[in-house]
This record gives C-alpha cells, sequence and structure tokens, in this order.
C-alpha cells in the first residue's frame, strides 16, 4: 500500500483528528495516511499517532463511509453499533479491532489496527492440507467463540440500536435473502433444465424460517467472506459489520461450509475438514447449547442452513448478471461461477445422504451433473 497525499485522504484525516478531540478533549495529531483499499463507498486509511497526550496505538485504522443512500447509511450505523457492541466484551473475546470512536454524522469509525494480518483467501492458497485444516479449525473456533459470548444479548445490541437509530432491528438484515429463495427453481429449470420436486420446495421452505427466528441465536457480522477474515498474532478476526446483527448461530458455520456463498470461492473443502470444523465451532458452543451436542439434533439442522445458502448462491450467482460481476471482489480462491456451484451442488448432496435426507441429495445431485455438464467438468 502507498501513503496518499490526495485532499480525499487529508480530508478524512482532519475529521477523525476532530473526533478524536471531541472523544478523548485532547488535541491529537495523525500523519502519514496509507490507503487501505475501501469497498467504493468507504475510504479506509491506516495512519500513525504522530503526536497525543493521551495513550493510543501507534497506529489506527480511520473508516469513513461515503455512500448518503438510505441502505449506506443503515450499513454505518449497524457497523458503529456492532463495534460498540463487541467493545463490551472482555477485550481477549472481541470478534474484531476495538472501536476507539465514531461520529454517526460524519459516518466515520476510528478502530485499533491489527497490525500485520493477512486474509483468509491468502492464507489458505497454496497451503498444505494438514495446515489449511488447522486454519480452518482456528476459524470455525473464533466463530464459535463469538456465538458463545454473544448469545442471549440481542436486547443489549438492540438498545444500542434504538439509540442511534430506533426503527432498525438487532435481526441481521435477511428481507433480500428470504426475497431471491422463489426464484431458484425456475432458474434451475431454465437455465440447466432441473426440475425440482414439492418436497424439496416444501424443506426449502421450511428451513427458510431459520432467518427470521431461531433457538441459537448470537451476534454475526452477516458478510462472512475470506476478505472480512484475518489472521494475526492475536488469532482469527472479523471485520467489516455494516450488517451485524443477531441470527440462528448455525446459518454461520453453514456459511463457512458452502464456502462463503456471496463469494465465488471454492475452499475445496474434503470430508474430514468440513467435519473437523463442525467439532471445532461445537466444541466452543457445547456449555452454552448442550443439545448441539447430539448428531441428531445438529447435522439436520446444518443441513437446513447449508441448504439456504447454496439455494441463495444459485440465485445470486447463476444468472449471467454482469452488474454483479462487476462488483463481486476477486478474492484468491475465486473459481468461475459454474464451478463454484457445482462444489456447493455437491456438497449439499454428500451432506443430504449422510444423514439419509434422500430427495434433497438426489435433486442436489442432479443439480451439479447439469452444472459439471455446463463447465466441461465430469460429473
Amino acid at each position: 500500500m502507498t501513503a496518499l497525499i490526495t485532499n480525499p485522504a487529508t480530508a478524512v484525516v482532519a475529521a477523525a483528528q476532530s473526533v478524536l478531540a471531541k472523544r478523548y478533549g485532547v488535541n491529537v495529531l495523525l500523519t502519514d495516511p496509507e490507503d487501505l483499499g475501501g469497498s467504493g463507498q468507504a475510504v479506509v486509511l491506516r495512519v500513525r499517532v504522530a503526536e497525543s497526550p493521551i495513550r493510543l496505538p501507534r497506529t489506527l485504522i480511520v473508516k469513513q463511509m461515503w455512500d448518503s443512500h438510505e441502505s449506506g447509511v443503515e450499513g454505518f450505523i449497524r457497523e458503529a453499533v456492532s463495534y460498540q457492541f463487541a467493545n463490551s466484551l472482555a477485550r481477549g473475546q472481541r470478534p474484531g479491532p476495538e472501536l476507539l470512536a465514531h461520529d454517526l454524522s460524519q459516518r466515520l469509525l476510528i478502530l485499533s489496527d491489527l497490525g500485520d494480518a493477512r486474509t483468509l483467501g491468502v492464507l489458505l492458497t497454496g497451503e498444505n492440507p494438514a495446515s489449511a485444516t488447522h486454519l480452518l479449525m482456528a476459524l470455525a473456533q473464533s466463530l464459535g467463540r463469538m456465538h458463545a459470548v454473544t448469545a442471549g444479548r440481542a436486547d443489549d445490541f438492540g438498545a444500542l440500536l434504538r439509540r442511534a437509530r430506533g426503527t432498525l432491528s438487532p435481526q441481521a438484515n435477511t428481507d433480500d435473502m428470504s426475497a431471491a429463495l422463489p426464484s431458484v427453481p425456475a432458474l434451475l429449470s431454465d437455465e440447466l433444465g432441473v426440475s425440482t420436486p414439492p418436497e424439496v420446495l416444501s424443506a426449502v421452505e421450511s428451513a427458510s424460517q431459520m432467518f427470521a427466528r431461531g433457538s441459537f441465536r448470537a451476534f454475526t457480522p452477516a458478510d462472512l467472506c475470506p476478505d472480512n477474515i484475518v489472521v494475526n498474532t492475536d488469532g482469527v478476526k472479523f471485520l467489516d459489520y455494516e450488517w451485524g446483527g443477531f441470527r440462528d448461530a448455525t446459518l454461520d458455520l453453514g456459511c463457512m461450509l458452502v464456502s462463503f456463498p456471496q463469494c465465488l470461492c471454492d475452499l475445496g473443502l474434503t470430508v474430514e475438514q468440513s467435519d473437523a470444523m463442525v467439532e471445532a465451532w461445537r466444541a466452543e458452543i457445547a456449555g452454552l447449547w448442550p443439545q448441539l451436542l447430539d448428531d441428531d439434533v445438529l447435522y439436520p439442522r446444518l443441513l437446513d442452513a447449508r441448504m439456504l445458502w447454496v439455494w441463495l448462491s444459485t440465485a445470486w450467482h447463476l444468472p449471467d448478471n454482469y452488474a454483479r460481476r462487476a462488483i463481486e471482489r476477486d478474492h484468491a480462491l475465486a473459481v468461475p461461477p459454474a464451478q463454484a456451484l457445482a462444489s456447493r451442488w455437491a456438497g449439499l448432496a454428500l451432506a443430504a445422504d449422510q444423514i439419509g435426507a434422500d430427495a434433497i441429495a438426489e435433486h442436489a445431485d442432479r443439480v451439479m451433473d447439469a452444472l459439471n455438464r455446463r463447465t466441461g467438468f465430469p460429473g
């Protein structure tokens, strides 16, 4: 990354100094802004604390949202509140950076710097299977630890949200997800020539209730992807909480097991790696939700979560949506859309077969075969 000398960076640094002065009652000088690459709707800088009469880290992260549309404003508020909520946890339990200061009106956050952290995608590229498995288990453990320390605290999160904007719900936003599910049967029929049996439709409709409610609710960043997960000397950390909220925790585990459906990644998980991730996550939440130690409870629920994510991934990535392709992040683990989808449907077929959900397994096999024919891969 290179230092910035442009006016936008200068303005962001000046705003950050003003916010710190308001927060701590002292003047702090920030210098040497370094562009860390925002999403296009945000500027993210690393700055050096050159002068400060109070004890601050040597470097800070400053993030300012430019998006003034309602969805962008809501995303900023959720992120700010998510970091406030995380600050209420013990320091060793925080899932990501510490929030040092923020300003809602300027849509600006000042966060602790995680230092020399590398993203999950970069770390998994080229790793041998044993090292990759250890990293994936650490990821699942961190996810489970976050769930364990935040479960039952939706009211606390909701109180912070109401203080920032009274109309927002502590529930993670899933309206777009629920709306996308009904489009999948027509897509499979039109694009792949695969029909969807009524039994599978019924299973998806029943599983979709997980988005609205669930017995195992905990905090989630919601936007889990390899770019938003980093590893440093303190372990695995989660970034970017624009969609942060509470939802059924098994949805987060399922999201990882299908290789992050919002993206076009393929983790290439083996059955052994998937099982190791499930057990690592389960070890962290066992004291909170002991019923999930029972395979007959966890695995059907996890199949529902995987099925929802595979269907949503299909709704997002099967159409030739060039506008979506243009804004998708170019991950190190990204593969062509049909290849990513074939891998996800294959994983769903295997998971369904393992617990005797024959209709789901057979349908997933047919979809996988059709996608493999499209890519030219062997079935």
